[in-house]
């Protein structure tokens, strides 16, 4: 971020709730309301929609809401020949953490076509503000498919991080400003994110001038995430194992969980040069933040990090929330940016 920009840009993790006009509502993985054109216009629509209350509520950095897409991974995966998704299969993701019915590969990975043919550009077309483009992390698409052809994780994960690269470079040139890889695998599979996660993510970075960026959450507000979480003891200490090496990384910003999380504050400061998208959102619960609790919470990150390198944003995706929920924690978040631009600036 250079010195003649704003402090504290906010922004978004990736997803927000669909409208009940486009898709089933509260789900991470839900039913379309339509199909064909009508569905393709019903996507389009609903990110304007978003699009314009991400501007009301102060955003600074706008995403598209993954309006497109039913699911994170899978809206990538949908495009890529050598993967059966007809004859799914039940397997653990998440190191386990849970059981999800996946697609197989079964045969080389390919891009069939583009897998975001028009959002980037629609976006583009309907906003001055930055924009920020939200694609899978190789090792964590790699988590939510069976392999049954390269016989390999890490090759598996190279082979996506590959086409990653191939749509990167196209949304680059489409006008995007930050293109975002959601690696909440690297909260999983530790100490594998440090030996080869990170070098998948420079393969899915090759080429690229855009500001490129990592998030790394605790999942999404689900009934299993939150088991889960509450098994990891008085201190969440994941982000230790693989922080050091994603400081000396080619990725330009690194996106984390803080509020109302027990994720140890002074990790943030492993992250040295790295601009951070500090969670300033709870995602796991439907209660609305203040303004002053955000700034509260940019103030404990402020230890840590540079001012000129904090970007308050939200802990993870917003998707399985009521939508006026969302838009409630949303304006919350521009009005805590405010707040500290007024306090640091």
């Amino acid at each position: 971020m250079s010195n003649t920009e704003m402090l504290f840009p906010a922004t978004i993790a990736g997803s927000l709730p669909k409208p009940g006009w486009l898709a089933e509502t509260h789900k991470l993985w839900p039913q379309w309301r339509a199909e064909g054109a009508e569905l393709d216009a019903a996507k389009r629509d609903a990110t304007l929609v978003w699009l314009k209350l991400q501007e009301d509520a102060g955003l600074d950095i706008i995403g598209d809401g993954e309006m497109s897409r039913q699911h994170f991974v899978h809206g990538f995966v949908e495009n890529v020949a050598g993967i059966d998704r007809a004859n799914k299969v039940e397997i653990g993701i998440r190191d386990n953490r849970y059981k999800a019915m996946v697609p197989r590969v079964v045969g080389k990975l390919e891009l069939k076509e583009r897998a975001h043919p028009w959002e980037a550009g629609f976006l583009r077309a309907h906003t001055k503000k930055k924009i920020k483009f939200t694609l899978p992390g190789p090792m964590t698409i790699m988590d939510t498919v069976s392999d049954q052809y390269y016989g390999d994780r890490v090759k598996t994960a190279f082979a996506f991080a590959e086409l990653l690269n191939q749509e990167a470079r196209a949304l680059q040139a489409e006008g995007v400003d930050v293109i975002q890889f959601d690696e909440p695998a690297f909260n999983a599979y530790t100490r594998q994110a440090a030996d080869w996660g990170i070098d998948a993510l420079h393969r899915a970075i090759d080429g690229l001038t855009c500001t490129t960026a990592v998030h790394i959450c605790y999942g999404y507000g689900i009934q299993a995430n939150i088991e889960w979480k509450r098994m990891l003891g008085s201190e969440w200490r994941q982000y230790e194992d693989f922080f050091p090496a994603l400081a000396k990384s080619r990725i330009d910003q690194v996106s984390l969980e803080c509020i109302n999380s027990r994720v140890p504050p002074n990790l943030m400061a492993l992250l040295e040069g790295k601009q951070v998208m500090v969670g300033v959102i709870d995602v796991a619960t439907d209660t609305i933040e203040t303004p002053e609790q955000i700034l509260a919470t940019i103030e404990t990150a402020l230890q840590f990090v540079p001012k000129d390198k904090l970007l308050p944003a939200s802990n993870c995706g917003l998707a399985p929330l009521d939508r006026d929920v969302a838009y409630a924690k949303l304006q919350a978040l521009g009005a805590g940016a405010r707040l500290a631009r007024e306090k640091f600036g």
